[in-house]
């Protein structure tokens, strides 16, 4: 895996602040038995004014003051190694807090400074055992996460790649939304894809699985034709090899939708069908035969296909909002009100299927709960309206996402 420059909330404030009270109190017990007792409690005070205010430079020259005046001191080491660490300034850091841990080895809040400092030089085999100590039993919150994204970084440059995904996966059970944690640990789950998928180019050049996983790629990527090949390749090498008719239905779908295809379409229709007939159990095959009818109007069959789907998949959120549709198209709004009612509920984040049933529920003179429904559809709309010019980073929807019907607010 490559290396990852840990950027974002790691910050030493919180170290300084405790750290700063450790010095003062060691200075002034050290009172009387100094000459420079006065200087000292004068440099310890401006540098705590200092860093009160922010003022790191003005911080470090009255802490190294102070270190000259106290060099037994370990506190007055610890907070200039933090001071050190604040500026971005590790080599400095490493050599105060290595002082400080040599003074008083029982700082663990300098030990584990220390070793994020180590991480932000490379020094990954000096740093791992005390990240390790901070990931898995430090009861801080914040220094667990600190540590946990250094160590993700340490393993990733010794290249132990096992033991990055397992620290990845336990910073997303502990930050599930913390945008600095899943960009790293994204980062590390993709390296991992990306060398099996290496190595599966290697080991199996010809196989199935290599074609199958290269024409994967090449979808996601929008490279439809390239795709497509590498499809109907694994169909040469295992004609029944399940689902590669369904990709390459949705293939041909896409690029019908990128070049308005005609011919696509309706090639798209025929692979769905060949998939359905061979495994009359794939719901998403079921899904894609009804929905194209359902768009050409063809409600009938659109219905018993959607129908099917929901047979082989009950809790098929996509497939209870499409039938619906169909539903509301041949007058039956009862009937459809019970599928929408299903889907919200089965994904709550669905702003199609609440817009529908709000159209529903107005159908049905329910207008309190038409009003709830719109209230909701506008939630979602406008959440998506922010985050619609972000390019996607994953792979394309298994199945096609039910639209908004025309006339509907955008």
């Amino acid at each position: 895996m490559t290396d990852m420059r840990m950027t974002g909330k790691i910050t030493g404030g919180r170290w300084i602040v405790v750290g700063c009270a450790l010095a003062c109190f060691c200075v002034s017990k050290l009172l009387g038995q100094s000459s420079d007792t006065s200087a000292a409690e004068r440099f310890s005070q401006q540098g705590q004014q200092a860093l009160a205010q922010g003022r790191y430079s003005d911080a470090e020259q009255a802490f190294e003051k102070l270190r000259d005046l106290q060099p037994g001191v370990a506190e007055v080491h610890a907070n200039l190694g933090a001071i050190y660490f604040q500026e971005k300034k590790y080599e400095e850091a490493v050599q105060a807090l290595h002082q400080a841990l040599k003074l008083k080895p029982s700082l663990q809040r300098s030990s584990t400074l220390l070793a994020i400092s180590q991480s932000e030089l490379g020094r990954y085999r000096e740093a791992v055992p005390n990240l390790e100590r901070g990931f898995h039993h430090s009861t801080d919150a914040e220094t667990k996460r600190m540590c946990g994204l250094q160590l993700l970084r340490s393993y990733s440059g010794l290249q132990l790649d096992s033991k990055a995904l397992e620290v990845a996966l336990e910073l997303n059970q502990l930050y599930p939304d913390d945008a600095e944690v899943l960009y790293h640990t994204g980062r590390v789950y993709g390296n991992s894809a990306f060398h099996a998928m290496e190595k599966l180019a290697k080991v199996a050049p010809s196989s199935v699985w290599r074609h199958q996983a290269a024409a994967e790629v090449y979808e996601s990527q929008g490279v439809y034709e390239t795709a497509l090949s590498e499809y109907r390749q694994v169909l040469s090498l295992d004609p029944n090899r399940p689902g590669i008719h369904y990709r390459i239905g949705r293939t041909l779908l896409a690029r019908s939708h990128q070049m308005t295809a005609p011919a696509d379409l309706a090639a798209a229709l025929k692979e769905f069908e060949e998939e359905f007939q061979r495994d009359p159990s794939n719901a998403n095959a079921a899904y894609e035969i009804g929905d194209i009818h359902r768009q050409a109007g063809q409600f009938d069959q659109a219905q018993h296909f959607f129908a099917l789907a929901l047979k082989s998949y009950p809790d098929f959120e996509e497939a209870h909002t499409g039938l619906a549709s169909v539903l509301m198209s041949t007058k039956r709004p009862e009937d459809a009100l019970a599928h929408l009612q299903k889907a919200v509920v089965l994904n709550p984040e669905d702003d199609v299927a609440w817009y529908r049933l709000a159209q529903v529920q107005k159908t049905l003179g329910n207008n309190s709960e038409q009003q709830k429904a719109l209230a909701e559809f506008g939630r979602l709309r406008q959440q998506f309206n922010k985050q619609k010019e972000i390019e996607p980073v994953f792979s394309p929807r298994e199945v096609t996402k039910q639209e908004l019907d025309p006339g509907a607010p955008q």
